[in-house]
């Protein structure tokens, strides 16, 4: 039978059931309404009528007034006359009430004749009474019996249809879902089956069905499958880096040859397992996860890692990518697990080491030759020696200018390969900060001068000592300086703050020139680099030397720039001891 008849089936009989019910009392409370109507209407008033006669009958004697009242109480009686003898009661009373009214009111026995009449009106009415009373509970029993039994088969049908109906829905949805999960979960063998011929076994034999063509095209497929399974393993293993590759609960997937070179460990013992039960017996490993940690938490860049690797020490960069998919049929994304990959970048170190000591080798051959040229200029300027024209003056000094340059851009050469050969070392002391401020405005007063640039010095009251390395702190606030006159407006002030900030020493140097554009302004600190289109002369390397001094002492260095207006170079170092 179909679900959509069964629900109409049981649902609708209960329906008529119920309005059954419904008739059956509403005919059976109509029954005891006549009856009880019947008793009112026909005995009760009866026996109203006789009680109020025989109490005028009790005045009649005394007063006429009573005659009246009884007459009226007969003639509705005589209109009420239902039961068998009562039309001759009432006829027998209104005889002798006419003799009485004739033969004189004082007759006693004619009164007593009349007591006797009424009394009898009054027992025939109690009789009806008490038989009608019977036929009301008669009625009342059999509407009970009636309606209890109707009452009953309304439960019956309904509990039935409350263990049976609901079971009978709800069982297979149930069932069906449960299924469904399993073909979701990829379990194509799955099977529905419901023996009913109703709307759920059309959907059984319809799931079935589905699910045998799921089963055959996973089937189908499984070889291509495997194919590119085996096609993207050959290739990650054919991978030059390192590639290692790990679910969501860190149990190692996958792992390539060079993984498996650089870490000296087996295949085998370690697919499966979780990394860091590896990691407590493998210091790479440990290391690698190790900075996987810390890398989630923060993304500035690392530093290479330094690995013992194919018979010499080898540089890698590592990277960790996170493979996150979206579900088929939902919204968000779903972590599913990280690739570790170790980049071999020892030749790219190699290429740097040797180009930092060929720029250092190259720096010192210079140093010698241009300190002598500049001891020859310097004796070409002693009026001892001899006497100048004005041009060989202007020939002697263009030498000396140029001189100047190479000496500067000689030493932040030698500057760059120090840091990047890590020789340079950093000794930090209490320093006065007026003696760092008054180096860099001496070490720039001759081009501000020449320029007509006025060097304005403010530094916070109180501000005493500085914790930093003297020698490295006073060439950066010299390089800022020298820039910022370098690139300020002819008639201008160029100024020099020195602040307390949270606990730590900002020095700023403002400028009044074009300023520095936005987007240049992340790169301005870049080894080499020079704004497009500037002009002036410079390496790209101050500014670079200047972060790298800054940050090897713990301070901050940064820029604020508002283009067509100027900039202002910062930086922080830490507050000296007793200020």
């Amino acid at each position: 039978m179909k679900i959509k008849t069964k629900l109409t089936f049981g649902v609708g009989l209960l329906f008529l059931m119920i309005i059954a019910l419904a008739t059956i009392s509403g005919w059976y409370v109509n029954e005891l309404k006549k009856d009880t109507n019947n008793i009112l209407v026909a005995n009760y008033n009866t026996i109203q009528y006789s009680r109020s006669m025989l109490l005028a009958l009790e005045d009649i004697e005394l007063d006429n007034e009573a005659l009246d009242i009884f007459q009226k109480y007969l003639d509705k009686q005589q209109l009420n006359m239902t039961e068998i003898g009562e039309v001759e009661a009432t006829n027998l009373i209104l005889k002798h009430f006419e003799r009485l009214k004739t033969a004189g009111l004082k007759d006693t026995k004619l009164v007593s004749s009349i007591r006797k009449d009424i009394t009898e009106l009054m027992r025939l009415n109690m009789e009806a009474i008490e038989r009608k009373s019977h036929i009301a509970d008669d009625t009342a029993q059999h509407a009970i019996v009636i309606i209890s039994f109707a009452g009953t088969l309304c439960f019956l049908v309904a509990f039935v249809l409350l263990i049976n109906l609901p079971s009978n829905i709800a069982n297979p949805i149930e069932e069906l879902t449960r299924s469904i999960k399993e073909i979701a979960g990829q379990n194509y063998k799955k099977r529905v089956h419901f023996e009913s011929h109703n709307e759920f076994g059309g959907l059984a034999k319809s799931f079935n069905t589905m699910a045998e063509k799921l089963e055959e095209y996973s089937e189908s497929k499984l070889d291509k499958i495997l194919k590119g399974k085996k096609r993207i393993e050959t290739l990650i293993d054919s991978m030059h880096d390192a590639v290692i590759g790990i679910d969501e609960t860190n149990k190692i997937l996958f792992i390539n040859d060079e993984a498996l070179k650089i870490t000296g460990l087996d295949r085998q013992q370690i697919l499966g397992r979780q990394i860091q039960d590896i990691a407590v017996t493998n210091d790479l490993i440990r290391d690698i996860v190790r900075k996987t940690i810390e890398s989630n938490s923060d993304k500035e860049l690392e530093e290479p890692m330094k690995i013992y690797a194919n018979g010499k020490e080898s540089y890698f960069e590592r990277e960790s990518i996170d493979i996150n998919i979206v579900p088929t049929g939902e919204e968000s994304s779903q972590f599913i697990g990280q690739v570790i990959m170790l980049r071999n970048i020892t030749p790219f170190k190699e290429l740097d080491m040797a180009k930092t000591n060929f720029i250092g080798t190259v720096s010192h051959e210079f140093k010698t030759p241009i300190a002598s040229i500049k001891m020859g200029v310097q004796l070409l300027e002693n009026k001892q020696v001899g006497i100048l024209n004005e041009e060989q003056e202007e020939l002697i000094n263009g030498i000396k200018d140029d001189v100047d340059r190479l000496l500067r851009i000689t030493g932040e050469l030698i500057s760059i390969t120090q840091l990047e050969s890590g020789t340079v070392k950093v000794v930090k002391t209490k320093v006065p900060i007026f003696s760092i401020v008054d180096y860099a405005i001496n070490a720039n007063k001759v081009i501000a001068e020449q320029k007509k640039i006025r060097l304005q010095v403010l530094v916070q009251e109180g501000l005493g000592t500085v914790l930093a390395d003297s020698e490295k702190t006073a060439w950066v606030l010299t390089n800022l300086v020298s820039n910022a006159v370098r690139y300020s407006y002819e008639n201008s002030v160029v100024n020099i703050e020195v602040s307390l900030r949270e606990n730590q020493v900002k020095f700023s140097v403002k400028d009044v020139g074009e300023g520095i554009q936005d987007e240049y302004l992340e790169k301005i600190f870049e080894r080499y680099f020079r704004i497009p289109g500037t002009k002036k002369e410079g390496t790209g390397l101050g500014l670079s030397i200047s972060k790298d001094y800054i940050e090897a002492q713990g301070g901050t260095i940064w820029v604020e720039s508002d283009y067509g207006a100027g900039s202002t170079f910062c930086f922080t170092l830490d507050l000296g001891r007793g200020d």
